[in-house]
């Protein structure tokens, strides 16, 4: 593992030049993934707001703080002067530092303003980019006496980022487009988001906000509302953005008449092809079904995600870009893999979902029986019934056993569709769910009945129908490796719940149908398809695979984020031979497996602004009904959260002999530079 020679990280000195090489092969590394990090190019250097390190003695150390400074100036958003002053008058006494080595009031000078910034910046970006450089100044000095790094090689590469950021999987650039919305510019703010993916006001509604969790202003008076802002943004701009969309630059001439096909037409699909389009390929999408969208179109009700909503940034943006949709073409019945290849795609992508619900596994369960659904086929023929207006009958009680978002839809619909009672069966406590809290507080709003700690033990059967189901009590017991309280079932405790419907919402899985030998794709134990986590490549050259039919059933926003990868990975393939893992995903993987990011307190106390409440149709209206029950917040509630936001942007700079490989990112957050 890489080591450093000396440095300073998390309050603690370390310096191993005196100690010799053995105790500096001892010694603990303080990060762990460096030596993957580029092959064949030594890490010089690691600079962050927690400190920096050092692993090469020749490391020109002055010229590596110029430019991370230089960075941190250029992100300033110019609001407050300690931050927009300080990293540009601290970049210029660095360079001063380094050119002439008239070292000591520069040096004196460069840790009062650093300290000033962190003490009196009203960002996290001013806060954080001088504590590193302050450390090193005041333990290391004599390091920035270096003219130049001996063998005249050093490069920088830097990247910016935020902890709402990281906990992103598409890593939108949250406090970005919330700087647009503050200078009254949300066009500007809706093009920060669609340069990730097209369902900015889909996502903006159903987003299980992964960015809030990670929100430093938890910690003080609530996380900002990210994803009210989002969908104000995307609400504010008509039709989807579109008019943005189809201003951005396409390279028709780099990408020739290469064609790509993908698979399915939900999120992962649909961002895919949204980002090929872009670049310039013919794009032909094939969908089973009969509407974009996916399990986005049949799997979230109308009351959470309007149809009209999720049909703008599905199907009318991929046809405004010029790419086809080709409805009612089932993988494995209609075509395969190998008959798209032999049809002369360039490229494949398959990203057709995990559309079959799993059984609960108890007794006298069976595919079909009366009485008895999957939570998405029973979801599908809501859909059908309230979309399309086929015929959908339910009456008396309906059971549905489940703890995650599917289920939360489900007996929400459930309620809406006519149900005398609804109830709501959980095997683990109300804190151990992972559906939305704000999806249960809803539920229980609505009437729906939660039984906790309770667990379907089987069905019970009268005239080949299901009309109940035995339960079992469940106790909590002792922790497991992963620090989860496990459930044991409590002897005796068998109790029959009788209902007219039992719905088993407990997951999904992928149709291994779809696939056959011929298309030489391997896939897993549980069904679903096996690909290079970097890259998203199946087995079969040519063919790329992502979303839910890989990761099993996720998220909205993990599937977009697969349809960008694969995008980027698809690209790279047919214009350069290969798939390739760029600079910033590589900085991006060491940050999480280091933690670099992990929640923390502000710094400085922000003055106290409560969130904002997004108003909402009145619980014993909305079950009457499939109206939208989440209505969007005001211009005035949306600007002033938008204030809330403390931009903890933070700076990571990665010092190198060598250039990075790979570095195909177009991402505004990073940068390389020789220094």
């Amino acid at each position: 593992m890489t080591k450093p020679l000396f440095g300073f990280w998390d309050g603690q000195k370390i310096d191993m030049r005196d100690s010799g090489e053995p105790d500096r092969q001892n010694a603990a590394p303080i990060l762990t993934g460096l030596e993957e990090f580029d092959s064949a190019n030594p890490i010089k250097a690691f600079i962050a707001d927690r400190g920096f390190l050092v692993f090469d003695e020749q490391t020109d150390l002055a010229a590596a703080f110029h430019q991370y400074m230089s960075q941190a100036a250029q992100e300033s958003c110019g609001k407050c002067t300690p931050c927009r002053v300080g990293t540009q008058q601290i970049s210029d006494l660095l360079a001063k530092v380094h050119q002439t080595q008239n070292l000591r009031s520069e040096l004196a000078d460069i840790v009062a303003m650093a300290e000033h910034m962190a003490e009196t910046s009203l960002c996290g970006l001013g806060q954080s980019s001088g504590r590193g450089l302050a450390a090193a100044i005041r333990h290391f000095p004599d390091a920035f006496s270096m003219d130049e790094a001996a063998d005249g090689l050093q490069h920088s590469y830097t990247y910016v980022t935020a902890p709402c950021i990281e906990a992103c999987p598409a890593k939108l650039d949250v406090p970005a487009y919330i700087d647009c919305l503050k200078d009254g510019k949300p066009d500007h703010a809706l093009g920060v988001v669609l340069d990730k993916y097209p369902m900015a006001a889909s996502c903006g509604r159903v987003c299980v906000r992964f960015c809030e969790s990670a929100c430093r202003r938890a910690n003080a008076d609530g996380a900002v509302g990210i994803k009210m802002l989002k969908r104000f943004v995307a609400d504010q701009v008509s039709e989807g953005g579109r008019e943005i969309i189809l201003k951005k630059p396409q390279a028709q001439a780099a990408a020739g008449n290469k064609r790509v096909a993908i698979v399915g037409a939900g999120p992962a699909g649909v961002t895919c092809a949204y980002h090929l389009l872009l670049s310039g390929f013919k794009v032909d999408v094939f969908e089973a079904g009969q509407s974009a969208g996916g399990m986005a179109l049949v799997g979230i009700p109308s009351y959470r995600l309007p149809k009209d909503v999720l049909k703008a940034e599905t199907e009318d943006v991929i046809r405004s870009l010029g790419g086809m949709i080709y409805y009612g073409q089932k993988l494995g019945k209609d075509y395969s893999v190998e008959a798209l290849v032999k049809q002369g795609y360039d490229a494949v992508f398959l990203g057709f979902g995990a559309s079959r619900g799993t059984l609960l596994g108890v007794d006298n369960e069976a595919p079909g029986l009366s009485g008895y659904a999957a939570g998405v086929d029973f979801l599908l023929d809501v859909h059908n019934h309230v979309e399309h207006g086929k015929k959908m009958a339910l009456q008396g009680e309906v059971v549905v056993v489940g703890g995650g978002n599917v289920a939360m839809d489900c007996v929400r619909s459930a309620l809406r569709m006519g149900a005398s009672k609804v109830h709501l069966i959980y095997r683990r406590t109300r804190e151990d769910m992972p559906a939305d809290h704000e999806e249960i507080d809803a539920a229980e709003h609505e009437g729906v009945e939660f039984h906790f700690l309770s667990n379907p033990s089987h069905l019970i059967i009268e005239n080949d129908k299901a009309v109940g189901v035995e339960l079992l009590q469940m106790r909590q017991t002792e922790r497991d490796a992963r620090g989860r309280v496990g459930v044991e079932a409590v002897p005796g405790s068998e109790h029959v719940l009788r209902c007219d419907l039992v719905i088993a919402a407990i997951g999904q899985q992928m149709d291994r149908d779809v696939l056959c030998a011929e298309d030489d794709i391997t896939t897993d134990r549980w069904g679903c398809i096996q690909v290079d986590a970097d890259t998203l490549q199946t087995s079969r050259d040519k063919v790329f695979a992502g979303g839910d039919c890989v990761l099993g059933p996720l998220t909205l926003i993990h599937a977009m984020d697969h349809g960008a990868k694969a995008a980027t990975s698809i690209r790279d393939y047919l214009l350069k031979g290969r798939s390739q893992v760029s600079p910033e995903a590589r900085m991006q993987k060491l940050l999480a497996k280091n933690r670099l990011l992990r929640s923390d307190k502000p710094t400085i106390t922000p003055i106290r602004i409560d969130r904002a409440r997004v108003p909402e149709l009145d619980a014993m209206e909305r079950v009457k009904n499939f109206e939208e029950v989440e209505q969007g917040i005001s211009k005035n509630a949306a600007y002033r959260e938008a204030e809330r936001c403390l931009r903890c942007y933070r700076v990571y700079s990665m010092v190198t002999r060598y250039p990075l490989a790979a570095d195909t990112s177009a991402s505004p957050q990073s940068s390389q530079h020789a220094v």
